[in-house]
C-alpha cells in the first residue's frame, strides 16, 4: 500500500543498527504472530464476517465504477461509438460539403452580404460542421446503442428490467465475493508465485522486534505474517489481507524508519484495505482480467511501439479503466494513505514517517496530471507531510481525506473505529425476516415454476383441456395456432357428442435439450394403446417476467376428407365444403363422421381416428344402397316396362324392345319375363341401372302381317335389357332409360 521508498541519496541518515545474527527474543506480552487461515484477520473483528463486511462495504464508489463499467459493458459502448461516430461524421462531412448551402432560408440567400457571407461559410465549412455533429450524434447513438439495446424487448416492462438489474447486481456481489475469498485463502501461495519468501533469522531478529512494538503501540494484539522480498534497491513494503511483505532493502534503514513504515502498513493490515481492493477486482473481475493482457503487455516490453499495438487492440478497456473505475477506486485508497499515516503519530515515530515523505517530494513522475490528480493511488507526499505535521503538531488528524469533524485527538479507537457484531439483533430479525421471506417466495416460486411453466406441465394441461373438450385451452397450448382458421367449428366438433378425446395418458419419457423438450406419451384412444412423441419448445416471452412457458410444437392435424359438402358431418356438426376454404384441423381424439342419406343411399358412420403429433388425418365415407332402394328401382323399371308393353306400334318409342320383321299390324306386347337389374351407386342421391347378361327379360310380340293380298298372323319373342340412371327425388325413387 505504500509506494517504494529510496535510499537517501543526500545527508546523512541516522545511525543503521547491523543485522545481528542471534535471534531476538520477543519481549513480554508480545503481540502473538497469526495462526493461518482467517485466523490471520487484524484483531478488532469479532468474526471473519465481520472483518470481511467492514472491507467489503468501504468503498461503494469503487464498487459502483467497477459494476457500471463492467456489467454495463462500456468498453464495448466505447469501441460501438467510436465507429459510429466514425461512420456518421464521415456521412455527415460529404452531406454538410455537398448540399449544406441548400438548406439555408431563400430570404438569407438573397439578402446583401449576409447571404454571400453565410454562401462562403457553408461552402467551406459546412463539411466540417456536418462531420462534427455526424461524429456527435454517431458516438452517442453507438455508446446509448450498447448501454439501452440488452434492455429492449423485454414482455414485461419495467418488472423484468427491474429483475434483470437485480439478477445482475447479485451475480456481481457474488463474483465480488468469491474473488475476495479466494484472494484471502489463497494469499500464502499466490504471494509465494510473485516472489516473496520466509524471513531468515536475521531478517527477523531485525524487523520483528519492531513490528511487534508498533503493534503493541497501536493496540493489536496480533500481528500479520512477516513476508521478505529480495530488492535491495527499493525500500517499500506492501500489505495484503493476511500478510506484510518487505524488501530486503528496508533492512538497512534507520529503526525509527522501519517502526513508521511498519505502523504504516499495521494500520492498512487493521482496517483491512487490502479486503477492500480485492473486492472492487471481483465485481469487475471481467473488465480486471481483460485489463491485465495489455498491462502486462504494456510492463513486460516497454517499448513506445509496444504501447501503441497494445493501446490499438486495447484501447476501449484502458480508457474505462483510467477514466471510470480507477478515478472512483482511487479516491477511497488515498484516503486510506492519509489514514495509514496516522499509526506513525500513536506509534512515535512521527519524525521516521517524515524522513520517509521527505526523500521523494516529486509524485509518481512521468504521468499526466490526470494520473496524478485523479487516478492516483497515493497522494502527493507534500500534502501527505502537511496532513502528519497538523495531526502531530495540534494532536487531530488533518488533510485530504481526514475525517469529518477533525477536532478530536488521534486514537487507537479514532483511527481504528469500533467492529461490532455483524449487526444488533433487530438487524437480525429483520434480516431473518428478509430471507425467510425470500425462501418462501423462492419457493413458491418453484412450485409454481413446477406446476405450471415445465414441459410435463405443458403436456399434461393439453391432454387435461381435451379431456375437458376445451379446445380454446387447448390450443393455447400450441406453439402454432396458424391453421386454425374457425375456432368456433373446432370447439363445436370437440363438444359435439362423437367425440372421444385421448385418455389414460402418462408420459412414460421425456428429455430436454437446451429450449427444446421430446416427450413420449402413451395414452388410450378408442379401444386401442396408443404411444406417440411431442416436440415441445420453451417460450420467448416470460410470465411475470419470471417465468418460460412452453408450447407443444404442431399438435394440429388436417383432415384430408374426398367427400365435404350438404350432410357430412363430424360429431353431427355440419363440415364445410371442399372448395369454402382450407382443409379442417383437428384436435387429438376420436371423431364420429356421418354422411348424406336418400331415398337410394345411405352413408355408415365412420370413426376418425386423430392421434397427437399425427400429420394428416383421412375421411373415407361410402355411400351404400338402401335394401329398399333396389326393390323400388325395380318396380319404377317394371312400370316403364308395362307401360312400354301397352303400346300396339311395332317400336315403342323409348322402350327397351322392337318388332324387325315386315308389315305388321294388329301389334301387341306382353312381358313373359321382367329382366333382373344391377343397381350401382354413382353418387349419394343417383345410380347406374343396368341389365347382366343372365339375367334378361323376355318379351312377345303378336300381330298379323300381310303378305301378297293375304293376312297371316304371327307370334315371336325377343329378350329385353334394361339401362338407365335410377335417382332420388325426396323420399322417392325416378328412373330414366338410357336413350336406345
Amino acid at each position: 500500500m505504500t509506494e517504494p521508498h529510496a535510499v537517501p541519496s543526500e545527508g546523512t541518515p541516522p545511525t543503521v543498527p547491523q543485522l545481528d545474527v542471534r535471534a531476538a527474543e520477543p519481549p513480554t506480552a508480545a503481540p502473538a504472530p497469526s495462526t493461518g487461515g482467517f485466523a490471520d484477520r487484524p484483531p478488532g473483528y469479532p468474526s471473519a464476517l465481520v472483518w470481511l463486511r467492514a472491507g467489503i462495504l468501504r468503498d461503494w464508489r469503487g464498487v459502483l465504477g467497477a459494476f457500471v463499467a463492467t456489467w454495463f459493458y462500456l468498453p464495448i459502448a466505447l469501441l460501438l461509438a467510436f465507429w459510429g461516430g466514425l461512420a456518421f461524421a464521415v456521412t455527415g462531412l460529404f452531406a454538410g460539403g455537398m448540399g449544406a448551402d441548400d438548406q439555408v432560408p431563400q430570404v438569407l440567400r438573397d439578402a446583401p452580404l449576409i447571404g454571400s457571407l453565410l454562401d462562403a461559410f457553408l461552402t467551406r465549412s459546412g463539411g466540417v460542421l456536418g462531420g462534427v455533429a455526424g461524429f456527435v450524434a454517431g458516438f452517442l447513438i453507438g455508446f446509448l446503442a450498447v448501454l439501452v439495446v440488452p434492455w429492449l424487448g423485454a414482455d414485461n416492462g419495467v418488472f423484468t428490467v427491474a429483475t434483470g438489474l437485480v439478477g445482475t447486481v447479485a451475480a456481481a456481489a457474488l463474483i465480488g465475493v468469491l474473488y475476495t475469498l479466494y484472494r484471502v485463502l489463497l494469499e500464502p501461495r499466490l504471494l509465494v508465485v510473485s516472489g516473496a519468501r520466509q524471513p531468515s533469522r536475521r531478517e527477523s531478529a531485525r524487523l520483528r522486534p519492531v513490528l511487534d512494538d508498533c503493534a503493541r503501540r497501536l493496540g493489536l494484539s496480533s500481528v500479520p505474517r512477516l513476508l521478505m522480498e529480495d530488492d535491495p534497491v527499493l525500500s517499500n513494503a506492501r500489505t495484503y489481507a493476511r500478510h506484510v511483505v518487505v524488501t530486503t532493502a528496508v533492512l538497512t534503514e534507520p529503526d525509527d524508519e522501519v517502526a513508521a513504515l511498519l505502523s504504516h502498513e499495521l494500520v492498512h493490515w487493521r482496517t483491512g484495505d487490502e479486503i477492500t481492493s480485492a473486492f472492487v477486482r471481483g465485481v469487475g473481475l471481467p473488465l480486471t482480467l481483460a485489463h491485465a493482457l495489455p498491462t502486462w503487455l504494456m510492463r513486460t516490453f516497454p517499448h513506445p511501439g509496444t504501447n501503441f499495438v497494445v493501446f490499438l487492440f486495447f484501447w476501449p478497456v484502458l480508457l474505462t479503466m483510467r477514466y471510470v473505475v480507477l478515478p472512483l477506486h482511487a479516491r477511497d485508497v488515498r484516503a486510506a494513505e492519509y489514514r495509514a499515516d496516522l499509526g506513525a503519530v500513536l506509534t512515535g515515530h512521527v519524525d521516521g514517517m517524515r524522513r520517509v515523505l521527505e526523500r521523494r517530494l516529486s509524485f509518481e513522475t512521468g504521468r499526466s496530471g490526470w494520473d496524478e490528480a485523479v487516478c492516483a493511488t497515493h497522494p502527493p507526499h507534500e500534502l501527505r507531510l502537511d496532513a502528519l505535521e497538523r495531526a502531530s503538531v495540534a494532536g487531530v488528524p488533518a488533510g485530504a481525506g481526514a475525517p469529518a469533524g477533525a477536532d478530536e485527538p488521534v486514537t487507537a479507537e479514532r483511527l481504528f473505529g469500533h467492529s461490532g457484531p455483524v449487526g444488533t439483533r433487530r438487524t437480525w430479525l429483520l434480516v431473518g425476516a428478509l430471507v425467510l421471506a425470500a425462501c418462501f417466495g423462492t419457493g413458491g416460486l418453484g412450485v409454481v415454476q413446477w406446476a405450471f411453466f415445465r414441459p410435463q406441465a405443458t403436456v399434461d394441461g393439453y391432454f387435461s383441456a381435451l379431456a375437458d373438450r376445451d379446445s380454446d385451452a387447448a390450443l393455447d397450448f400450441l406453439g402454432d395456432q396458424s391453421g386454425v382458421t374457425d375456432r368456433k367449428l373446432l370447439a363445436q366438433l370437440l363438444r359435439g357428442k362423437g367425440y372421444r378425446p385421448p385418455t389414460d395418458v402418462e408420459i412414460t419419457k421425456l428429455e430436454r435439450d437446451g429450449d427444446s423438450a421430446t416427450a413420449t406419451v402413451a395414452y388410450r384412444l378408442g379401444d386401442a394403446r396408443e404411444t406417440a412423441t411431442l416436440t415441445l419448445h420453451r417460450e420467448e416471452e416470460t410470465t411475470a417476467g419470471l417465468f418460460h412457458g412452453w408450447r407443444v410444437s404442431g399438435g394440429l392435424t388436417p383432415l384430408d376428407t374426398p367427400i365435404a359438402g350438404p350432410g357430412v358431418q363430424l360429431n353431427e356438426v355440419a363440415l364445410p365444403g371442399a372448395a369454402e376454404g382450407p382443409a379442417l384441423v383437428l384436435l387429438p381424439g376420436e371423431y364420429t363422421a356421418t354422411g348424406p342419406s336418400s331415398a337410394l343411399s345411405e352413408t355408415p358412420s365412420e370413426i376418425v381416428a386423430v392421434g397427437p403429433g399425427q400429420s394428416t388425418a383421412t375421411l373415407q365415407l361410402a355411400p351404400v344402397l338402401k335394401p329398399a332402394a333396389g326393390e323400388a328401382v325395380e318396380a319404377r323399371v317394371r312400370a316403364w316396362l308395362d307401360e312400354c308393353a301397352k303400346q300396339t306400334v311395332v317400336a315403342p318409342p323409348g322402350c327397351p324392345f322392337r318388332y324387325y320383321g315386315g308389315s305388321a299390324q294388329k301389334v301387341t306386347w306382353k312381358i313373359l319375363e321382367y329382366p333382373k337389374i344391377a343397381v350401382e351407386l354413382t353418387g349419394p342421391a343417383s345410380a347406374q341401372v343396368t341389365t347382366p347378361s343372365e339375367t334378361r327379360g323376355r318379351v312377345q310380340v303378336s300381330g298379323t302381317t300381310t303378305y301378297f293380298g293375304t293376312a297371316s298372323p304371327f307370334t315371336d319373342e325377343d329378350t329385353i335389357t334394361v339401362s338407365g340412371v335410377a335417382t332420388a327425388d325426396g323420399d322417392t325413387v325416378e328412373f330414366r332409360p338410357a336413350a336406345n
